[in-house]
């Protein structure tokens, strides 16, 4: 294993941005998190503002695997240069958001690989995060690359070309159900180039919207987790059942009749520029405090619906 890097790590929550939804394959490990940023296997932990960080060798996508290469590779996949506190400072000032805000402190939206957000959410639908964490880990253990760092093995997630090759049936055996048949579609589009995942970056929001919903498997829920997720596409919006429920519970409590499509275009406008974000922060605040924090009182229901309101959105 590589020496110990240090990495200044100011208004970051290691634990809480892994444990957010957003990637499923890190494990906890001594101190720290185990896991695989590309097929770099990487040991990381938090003390305070530092990330106290080791890495093994890899492929020949990181050529000698220096300190100051995975110092930028670490510091990029958790988005270190985000400017948070603007960011936050940016969110609509109502008792729901700002909930979400203070408990999320130090929540990041991580940069994930392409190829892998895409296949992992594909993998997603219609499942709880602790599924999505067995089918990644089954599809890594049988179709992607051994690594070894401290003496643990990891394997990376397999490249579009490997689950294009794989049958329905062992992609089935992973625990996939009907998503096989949408994974090795999509997977067969990436590898022949059809669909070049890397050249979609220069892609306006709604291009590139519209080229990942034209894949198998992928609705506007995927395309947005996609996009925010790997793309840096901070704008987009994932309304998933956690985010529908918040939404129609605290922003429109009064109003029965809410489409999806009014629900989208509320969120786009109603959270900006930096909607991604404070999505991420109401989903994971939703979702780790339950019922509890989504049964406050009325009081704040109306809250969050009279500057609403008042902003002409409602």
């Amino acid at each position: 294993m590589k020496k110990l890097i240090e990495i200044s790590a100011p208004d970051f929550d290691l634990a809480m941005t892994l444990d957010s939804g957003q990637v499923f394959h890190w494990q906890r490990a001594d101190n720290g998190f185990l896991g695989t940023i590309g097929d770099l296997p990487v040991y990381v932990e938090q003390r305070s503002e530092l990330l106290r960080t080791k890495v093994a060798s890899a492929s020949s996508r990181y050529p000698g695997n220096d300190a100051k290469d995975a110092h930028a590779t670490i510091a990029h996949y958790f988005a270190l240069d985000h400017p948070l506190a603007e960011i936050c400072a940016s969110f609509p000032a109502d008792p729901i958001m700002t909930a979400a805000r203070d408990f999320c402190r130090g929540l990041r939206i991580i940069r994930q690989p392409k190829w892998e957000c895409l296949a992992t959410f594909i993998c997603s639908s219609m499942k709880q995060l602790a599924h999505i964490r067995q089918i990644s880990a089954a599809l890594r253990n049988r179709f992607g690359d051994q690594r070894e760092i401290g003496g643990r093995v990891l394997h990376t997630f397999p490249p579009a070309q490997q689950i294009a090759r794989a049958s329905e049936k062992q992609l089935r055996e992973c625990a996939l159900g009907y998503r096989a048949k949408n994974l090795r579609a999509t997977a067969q589009l990436v590898s022949s180039g059809e669909c070049n995942l890397e050249a979609w970056s220069g892609l306006s929001d709604a291009r590139l919207r519209e080229h990942l919903c034209a894949l198998p498997g992928v609705g506007a829920k995927i395309a947005n987790c996609v996009m925010l997720f790997a793309y840096d596409r901070l704008r987009a919006f994932p309304i998933d059942v956690w985010i529908e429920r918040v939404l129609r519970r605290h922003y429109f409590a009064r109003r029965k009749k809410m489409t999806a499509r009014q629900l989208h275009e509320f969120s786009e406008t109603y959270f900006g520029e930096h909607g991604g974000y404070a999505q991420q922060y109401l989903f994971h605040h939703a979702r780790t405090e339950g019922k509890g924090s989504m049964s406050k009182s009325k009081k704040k229901n109306c809250s969050a619906g009279q500057v609403v309101r008042a902003q002409g959105l409602g």
